[in-house]
């Protein structure tokens, strides 16, 4: 049977095109790489993967007791997780405006002020739960669960905030700086607290942008929470954030801490990050 030779000269050309553009900045193994890679699945290769942490499987002490925290956040217990990974950095403008490009979804909201050459580093923002849930499928990983994002944040040894024990200070994560929002004022690019990393190399887990997860949201959901990698309810109202925002005091930085909104909030202070099973 003769071959589709308009099909197979539309896929040639495209394949030379991203070779054409890639050239100038990509040595030739590299190019390669890439293409085999787009044969084989186009759009998690546009994807660029963004550098991931390995997190092992094990236990953790998830919430707090005492007079600690607040009531959603008790009580305290202990939750095993499988082997996962962890963007090591918030989902950024620059590979969020890949994701755009590739998939023709609408921008999020202050799209309009963005400046690539200027931006491309920061935290993108205004996304809803689901425009976060559908980045992470296209790059083919997954929101994290909330379990997985607070043992990522807080590690085996109960630290309250991802560096430690240690109060916040600038130097450590990007919060408390007002309410007035712009990219170039309000947001620090991703990676930029050495100091402030998580016990698995994660950064800005602790300021910068609340980070969406995985998790319908339930008051009293720690009290019958499952043992062995958790999932949250079945169904609510809201969904889940961590980790605070550059708009925050640092009682909302905490490893523990819980926030939660509609899941359609779109705003100038929550992004998010994927994990991968």
């Amino acid at each position: 049977m003769a071959p589709d030779r308009p099909a197979a000269a539309r896929v040639f050309l495209v394949l030379f095109a991203m070779l054409a553009i890639i050239t100038d900045v990509v040595p030739a193994a590299a190019q390669l790489d890439r293409l085999r890679k787009f044969k084989k699945d186009p759009e998690s290769a546009q994807a660029e993967q963004a550098p991931m942490g390995a997190i092992p499987a094990g236990k953790f002490w998830m919430g707090v007791d005492g007079l600690q925290g607040l009531d959603d956040e008790r009580p305290r217990h202990e939750v095993f997780l499988d082997t996962y990974a962890m963007d090591l950095y918030e989902v950024t403008v620059g590979r969020y405006a890949t994701f755009l490009k590739s998939t023709g979804r609408l921008p999020p909201l202050f799209w309009d002020t963005v400046d690539l050459n200027e931006h491309r580093d920061r935290p993108v923002i205004g996304v809803d739960w689901e425009d976060a849930d559908v980045y992470c499928r296209w790059a083919g990983k997954r929101l994290p669960t909330e379990a997985e994002w607070e043992h990522a944040a807080r590690g085996t040894d109960e630290r309250r905030y991802p560096w430690g024990h240690e109060t916040p200070v600038q130097s450590l994560a990007n919060y408390a700086i007002g309410a007035r929002f712009s990219y170039s004022q309000t947001l620090m690019p991703v990676g930029h607290y050495e100091k402030g990393r998580s016990p698995y190399g994660m950064y800005d887990m602790a300021g910068n942008v609340w980070e969406w997860v995985q998790d319908w949201y339930g008051t009293n959901y720690y009290e019958t929470s499952e043992e062995r990698n958790p999932r949250g309810p079945s169904e609510g109202q809201f969904k889940v954030l961590r980790g605070g925002s550059w708009s925050e005091l640092p009682k909302y930085l905490l490893t523990y801490g819980r926030f939660k909104l509609p899941p359609s909030t779109r705003n100038s202070y929550t992004g998010f990050r994927c994990a991968k099973s």
